[in-house]
């Protein structure tokens, strides 16, 4: 494959992502609430999708797959490890439902999920294009590009949780998950 060395830097700067988060974790003043525990699992999340799904085609490559049947295999490979990934996540994580009643308000998650969408939508299109076989000679570029918009939508979760944008406040957990959500102090 060609652009194996493209893929493993896009993995090496996922990498990087997933330091950030955790020395983000690592460094914060005080303890962390859940808004900002679930932010940074997010990055985390997003950096490993990011990784897998860049080391993927070099991986599946090496056992050779090629055309279709590779960008196939990566492509659905990489939306259930995006879909799957959050859905769980969500699901899960005590600060995850936290941070999602937090957000209910559709006005308080307007701005940013508009941002977010711009990103993932177009990501998971060019996947969904890639499976469906519709443009065979550009299904390279197709995942390529899905997975440099899920990279950009990870450093634009780095950004929120640095700058603090569109993170809501005070959410805390219920009293029955104090004492399971890490940096509680109850």
């Amino acid at each position: 494959m060609q652009d194996t060395e493209l893929f493993l830097s896009l993995a090496e700067i996922a990498g990087v992502f997933v330091g950030f988060g955790a020395l983000i974790a690592i460094r914060s003043a005080g303890p962390a609430n859940v808004i900002e525990v679930a932010a940074i699992s997010w990055v985390v999340m997003a950096a490993t999708v990011v990784v897998a799904s860049a080391l993927a085609p070099v991986v599946v490559g090496r056992f050779g797959a090629a055309g279709h049947g590779l960008w196939l295999a990566c492509s659905v490979f990489a939306l259930v490890l995006f879909w799957g990934g959050f859905a769980v996540s969500e699901r899960l994580g005590a600060e995850q439902r936290a941070f999602a009643e937090a957000r209910a308000p559709l006005r308080a998650r307007a701005g940013v999920e508009l941002v977010g969408v711009a990103v993932w939508l177009p990501a998971t299109v060019a996947l969904v294009l890639v499976v469906l076989g519709v443009v065979p000679d550009q299904e390279a570029a197709l995942y390529f590009a899905a997975v440099v918009l899920f990279l950009m939508m990870d450093a634009l979760l780095l950004l929120m949780i640095v700058f603090r944008v569109g993170l809501p406040t005070g959410a805390q957990p219920r009293p029955e998950e104090a004492e399971h959500v890490p940096g509680s102090t109850t």
